[in-house]
């Protein structure tokens, strides 16, 4: 689970934008899972939450509400990178960067009529102005 962890937030995974910033996360996990499966999403960008107004989720060229994706009929493939966009200028430098959700696994059972639900914690100290990794990921659309 660690190593699922450690590639869920690349180096090169904040890029600044005008206005804000973009996020890209990697699915912590060993299968492809339905976006109605994520809830609770949340980002810290240096110890402060973002609001939920500050928040979204880019799905191709749609921006839906983070709280949004309960209702999202898409999927999050294993190598693609989930673009949080957030809604808040950056400074220059690094950062320090969380991310929180819950994951509900629809086919592995906690108890006799609920599905598995899964917390995640993602932190890493990112720079938005680093060079780009190469990769074959692509954003979720």
């Amino acid at each position: 689970m660690k190593a699922m962890l450690h590639t869920a937030l690349r180096q090169d995974a904040l890029t600044a934008t005008p206005g804000g910033f973009e996020l890209r996360v990697g699915l912590p996990w060993i299968r492809s899972m339905p976006l109605s499966s994520f809830t609770g999403l949340a980002v810290e960008v240096d110890g402060v939450p973002l609001a939920s107004g500050e928040l979204t989720v880019a799905l191709g060229a749609r921006d839906v509400p983070a709280e949004a994706l309960r209702g999202e009929s898409g999927w999050w493939f294993v190598q693609d990178r989930l673009v949080l966009t957030g809604r808040r200028e950056l400074g220059g430098g690094v950062h320090a960067v969380a991310v929180d959700f819950q994951m509900l696994v629809p086919y592995l059972q906690s108890g006799p009529d609920s599905p598995l639900v899964l917390p995640f914690h993602l932190e890493a100290r990112l720079d938005p102005d680093g060079a780009p990794v190469p990769s074959v990921s692509r954003d979720v659309a």
